[in-house]
């Protein structure tokens, strides 16, 4: 006697295959490139710690690695279209590892992998000077600290 198994084989692959879909699809939408730059107008939230949505589990689209808000000299108003520049040596010394452009609101963010190995030392450059963190950094939550414990990030 011949059984037909082409619905039963037919139905496990839907059911596999649908639901496998479903979570990968949710995972990789949620880790989409995204990655600032000058005149960009997309962004959001300016002053709030980015990573707090834009993280594994948070409801923003792409896991940010580097995320912020840059301000003018006095601390007031955002500062587009700077640059922010990671250096293995303080004062803009050492390599240049990665650069990250700021938006025209003045946030700044990236999701690619950022290698910060024994630490980074940032600078932010605008249209008429270099501002340089004197600390080393280990992760990029920029705004967890700056505009809470810290002062702002600011440039010239």
């Amino acid at each position: 006697m011949k059984r037909n198994l082409s619905i039963p084989i037919f139905l496990i692959y839907f059911l596999v295959f649908t639901f496998q879909s479903c979570s990968d699809e949710n995972e990789v939408g949620k880790n989409e490139t995204k990655i600032s730059s000058h005149t960009e107008n997309e962004s959001h939230n300016t002053g709030q710690n980015c990573m707090n949505c834009h993280s594994q589990g948070g409801s923003g689209e792409g896991w940010f690695n580097v995320a912020g808000t840059v301000y003018d000299s006095l601390k007031t108003d955002t500062y587009p279209n700077a640059t922010v520049m990671l250096y293995t040596g303080p004062n803009a010394t050492g390599d240049l590892k990665y650069t990250i452009e700021v938006d025209a609101k003045g946030n700044f963010y990236t999701t690619e992998n950022i290698e910060f190995g024994n630490g980074l030392y940032v600078s932010t450059q605008g249209n008429t000077g270099t501002t340089h963190m004197i600390s080393i950094l280990s992760m990029g939550e920029c705004n967890s600290c700056h505009g809470v414990s810290t002062d702002r990030i600011w440039t010239k």
